[in-house]
């Protein structure tokens, strides 16, 4: 992730006290808004092409995106920092959505914003109800079944247990896995995961989104936080292969 949304390991953060929202929804909107995101998830085109090739050239809908969680964290990663400090969880997924849409060609911003309008004059107007059983069916299955990230590849890990290796500080644009305080450190192979696994889509420069292998990788925090360190601890972290290289 970028900066602003991945903090551990940031010294300096605790000025303020943390206030963590015990609240899965803290307003009724945000349920919605969940739903909403489910449901373009269990609807992504992308699931016809998965090893469980779900059926979606039958489903009648509209919606023909393909839509993941990494898809939406790339609407949060794109915000401005101060906005993505200021704003609440799920309102961040409604703006990554909303833009989504618009990207996405299905609504306008005209039509948003007069929307929009409608609701903040008469917040109880009653909102859009349409009911399409196959749809609802299809997500469901989804919601039951998934979409498995392990795939089959035609080669060997490159690395092994036991390998020292160094982290790279690769360009990260749209969204990256890698974190920002293990960039250019150096550690050792501790585990190589079974099978390769892909990644729910390109991340750009970095390198995620075609199958690959994933390492859990120690760190000594020494080698990571110097003097400040705790000792008698470890870091574990589980990384692409394409994050790693073999130590200089």
């Amino acid at each position: 992730m970028k900066l602003q949304h991945y903090l551990g390991g940031l010294e300096g953060l605790d000025s303020e006290p943390l206030n963590f929202e015990k609240q899965i929804f803290v307003e009724p909107w945000e349920t919605r808004i969940f739903g909403i995101h489910v449901a373009m998830m269990g609807l992504s085109q992308h699931l016809s092409d998965t090893p469980l090739q779900y059926p979606l050239k039958s489903i009648p809908t509209t919606f023909k995106s393909t839509w993941t969680w990494a898809d939406l964290r790339k609407g949060a990663e794109a915000m401005n920092p101060f906005d993505y400090f200021r704003f609440r969880y799920y309102e961040k997924w409604l703006g990554g959505i909303s833009g989504f849409f618009m990207q996405e060609g299905y609504i306008t911003e005209e039509q948003l914003d007069a929307r929009t309008a409608v609701y903040l004059e008469k917040p109880d107007a009653p909102l859009p109800s349409v009911s399409e059983p196959t749809i609802d069916e299809q997500i469901v299955d989804y919601l039951r079944r998934g979409d498995p990230a392990i795939r089959e590849v035609d080669y060997q890990p490159k690395f092994s247990v036991g390998q020292k290796i160094e982290v790279k500080d690769v360009l990260s644009t749209d969204h990256t896995r890698l974190p920002g305080y293990l960039r250019n450190r150096t550690g050792s192979i501790e585990k190589v995961y079974e099978g390769a696994y892909a990644y729910l889509c390109s991340t750009g420069p970095d390198g995620l989104g075609e199958p690959m292998y994933v390492y859990s990788v120690k760190f000594d925090p020494k080698n990571i936080w110097g003097d400040m360190a705790e000792g008698n601890s470890w870091v574990y972290a589980d990384l692409f292969e394409v994050y790693v290289e073999a130590a200089k």
